[in-house]
């Protein structure tokens, strides 16, 4: 009992020295070293890329969102062919870990898309798997810090892919041209006139994710920027405002997709017997 009192003493006496440490740098220091850029341009940069850009196979010049797309999506493919290869054939009627985490991971979207569209829900649950799968990784991906040389030969870490507007927005045109899509082979010209009647769709769902992501790089910069702020904190709120996003939006998309699509292909002929019933 005496060495273990010992030890929490040393270990209580080691923080509190940390700790002063850290408000007297805190404190000492004024300005942030070596700082070049106000937070206005990091802000800029962050949301266009109109400067850090990243050569392709020395082909063309794109965006470092572009590049971290191309990351996730490869990574993604490669691990679905392992697990598909190597995993599935394993399956046993007593799952194991793995097996628990993939079989409760398709069944919370196989019943969201059964909750929200109940018919014709096999594609639809695939199809919210596969975006909400790529939303949740791509929005993680920045927290692993890879690295991309600019074209100036500047090292930057990689973002996420979501946090380019072009990479929100063709996720929300994708989304709304498949419930389009849907509308039209299950209901004919109808169904697909319906569809277009909520034009603004893409414009909501690309705004959603970009909106969503951009708020989170603005805290983080804030937060990086300033000095008395820039001790510890950034770690914290970095990996928490990340992956609150990466869970929030991927809910988001997934629900306002499937709800849309069950809108989109529901037999008219049912609703109408169901507002019948509704008047009587």
């Amino acid at each position: 009992m005496k060495k273990i009192s010992k030890r929490r003493a040393v270990f209580i006496v080691v923080w509190l020295f940390l700790i002063f440490l850290l408000l007297g740098l805190i404190i000492m220091l004024k300005e942030p070293p070596g700082e070049t850029e106000s937070i206005k341009e990091l802000m800029k940069d962050g949301v266009l890329h109109d400067k850090n850009k990243i050569s392709l196979f020395g082909i063309l010049d794109v965006n470092p969102a572009l590049i971290s797309a191309y990351v996730v999506t490869a990574i993604l493919l490669i691990a679905a062919v392992f697990i598909r290869i190597f995993a599935i054939p394993k399956f046993k009627t007593v799952p194991g870990k793995f097996q628990i985490v993939i079989e409760k991971l398709v069944e919370f979207f196989d019943d969201m898309a059964k909750g929200n569209s109940p018919h014709r829900t096999g594609f639809i649950a695939a199809y919210i798997f596969s975006a909400g799968v790529y939303i949740f990784f791509s929005t993680l991906f920045e927290l692993f810090g890879l690295q991309g040389v600019t074209t100036e030969g500047h090292s930057i870490a990689l973002p996420a892919p979501i946090a380019d507007i072009n990479a929100a927005l063709a996720m929300g045109v994708l989304t709304y041209v498949m419930i389009l899509v849907s509308g039209i082979v299950c209901n004919g010209v109808k169904g697909g006139l319906k569809v277009l009647k909520d034009f603004s769709l893409p414009i909501s769902m690309s705004f959603r994710l970009f909106g969503a992501l951009l708020s989170g790089l603005l805290v983080t910069e804030l937060v990086y920027h300033y000095i008395f702020l820039s001790f510890v904190l950034p770690v914290l709120v970095g990996i928490l405002f990340t992956a609150l996003h990466a869970l929030i939006q991927t809910y988001v998309l997934a629900t306002l997709a499937s709800t849309f699509y069950g809108e989109a292909v529901e037999p008219h002929h049912k609703k109408a017997k169901e507002e019948k019933n509704k008047n009587k």
